[in-house]
């Protein structure tokens, strides 16, 4: 249960549900999470806090329930709809996800593309504002398979931020 807040909550999750074949994963969940609020969710493997997580960006779709990002119901939204909902986002999934075939720099300047940012100077700057939050100035040329796992770990949280996103989800951030 969230704490009051007089802030309309930023992430409304109700009656969530999601099976996989017979084994029920999320069964009527409903959160609320407030703006400036840290949420940490705790649990055993398996027991459904990816599962929603990707719900809450919009990787997934319900069986039952709904999810609302500011106010808008994204269950209902097709994919053009939910990026401009996503933009709010940033994602650190558990294995980091970088793509191997770039390297550390456009990794994180990928959702920037993403976002129709085209100049380089723009894209330059951004990426080495988030290389020296994660303390990697320098290493935007390197590859992800020349990085240590936590190296990798940084990348992936530099590319969660470099879009300035209003909530940041983090899949076990510490694992590996």
């Amino acid at each position: 249960m969230s704490a009051i807040s007089p802030d309309p909550a930023l992430i409304k999750v109700r009656n969530l549900h999601q099976s996989f074949g017979s084994h029920r994963v999320l069964q009527g969940v409903d959160l609320d999470i407030y703006p400036n609020e840290t949420v940490c969710l705790l649990g055993t493997s398996g027991g459904g806090k990816t599962v929603l997580v990707k719900h809450m960006i919009g990787l997934m779709q319900p069986q039952q329930g709904s999810i609302e990002i500011d106010g808008l119901d994204i269950t209902k939204m097709g994919e053009r709809e939910l990026s401009s909902v996503r933009r709010k986002m940033g994602m650190m999934f558990q294995n980091g996800a970088l793509f191997d075939s770039l390297n550390v720099a456009q990794n994180i300047a990928f959702p920037l593309r993403e976002e129709g940012i085209k100049d380089i100077d723009e894209l330059n700057k951004r990426v080495s504002e988030v290389l020296d939050i994660v303390d990697l100035s320098g290493q935007g040329e390197k590859m992800p398979s020349d990085l240590s796992g936590g190296m990798q770990k940084r990348v992936a949280l530099a590319r969660a931020i470099v879009v300035r996103p209003e909530c940041i989800c983090y899949d076990e951030p510490h694992a590996g």
